[in-house]
């Protein structure tokens, strides 16, 4: 029997005016969108709706705002079809998101959470000091070789292994700029710099995740309806009290999305719905598996299309 997993967008997927379909046209999703600028105590909402730009892209708006139009959305798929997935899995920030879906986390305190995950991932590195690039068209071990030779006393390593030929790497600026120099020279000449405003999932992120487990630690978890596949360990967790270890270890460890997908097609998933901003995640599981079938729900036309 084919299975069916929503799986949430990360960072990078943001975009003014996301969430604004959804909340003109569902009672559920304002109300979603209200619940959020309660808790937050700040109107969250216009700045998903409204921008601008310059302070949506802010990490520590752009992770709250990102989970709660993907949970918006989530609400107005499950109420209007009753839809339930087998398995839920997000890219990055996006396990938070999962994690909600599942039932182990209420929405206030992963908005609240994730608003300071932001922030402290922010702060654990002045910003020009750290750097993320992607690497295309190359090998995990080849990319991990490329990796130490640019060390040099710093920090370099790979952070997102996103689809086979897409790796992010991730470290101090100077590191990352001597690897892909590095990797042209080998000739990968795909090798770039992302528009982020921190290292995101190496080892200089560990700080921010040690301030993180302070904040996880005063959260009650609850069972999860259905499993989660997580970032750090590519496998499905259903127990709650691995879900702060693992968040924790998130922060800093690689983001294992190429084997999350596998191991859910492993698992007999053939669908994938990706639920909130943008299609990246859709594009990934494509370029990982081209026999499964990917939807995304993120504004009114998409939930028509998926009802077909």
């Amino acid at each position: 029997m084919s299975k069916r997993a929503f799986i949430f967008p990360g960072q990078g997927s943001q975009y003014a005016g996301m969430g604004k379909d959804l909340s003109d046209n569902f009672k559920i999703a304002r109300d979603t969108f209200e619940e959020v600028d309660d808790a937050l105590g700040l109107k969250l909402s216009s700045l998903c709706f409204n921008g601008p730009e310059e302070d949506l892209k802010l990490t520590m708006n752009t992770q709250p705002a990102i989970l709660s139009t993907s949970i918006a959305a989530l609400r107005v798929l499950q109420s209007e079809t009753g839809i339930k997935p087998d398995f839920l899995a997000g890219h990055s920030l996006g396990e938070y998101s999962a994690l909600v879906a599942s039932g182990a986390l209420s929405l206030q305190d992963a908005v609240q959470t994730v608003r300071l995950r932001g922030k402290f991932m922010q702060e654990a590195v002045p910003v020009g000091l750290g750097a993320m690039a992607a690497i295309l068209s190359v090998e995990a071990d080849v990319l991990a070789d490329i990796c130490r030779e640019a060390e040099q006393g710093e920090v370099v390593s790979p952070a997102n292994f996103n689809s086979p030929g897409q790796i992010v790497i991730a470290g101090h600026a100077t590191a990352v700029n001597r690897a892909i120099e590095i990797a042209k020279s080998r000739g990968f000449r795909k090798a770039m710099l992302l528009p982020v405003s921190a290292p995101f999932h190496s080892a200089l992120m560990i700080p921010a995740g040690e301030r993180l487990r302070d904040v996880l630690d005063k959260i009650q978890l609850s069972g999860l309806a259905a499993p989660v596949i997580t970032n750090v360990e590519a496998v499905q967790n259903s127990d709650p009290d691995r879900v702060r270890e693992l968040l924790v270890a998130q922060v800093s460890a690689p983001v294992k999305w190429d084997s999350s997908v596998k191991e859910m097609v492993n698992l007999g998933v053939s669908s994938f719905i990706e639920i909130g901003p943008g299609k990246v995640l859709s594009g990934l599981v494509k370029r990982i598996d081209k026999e499964v079938v990917t939807l995304n729900i993120e504004d009114s036309a998409g939930l028509k299309a998926f009802q077909g």
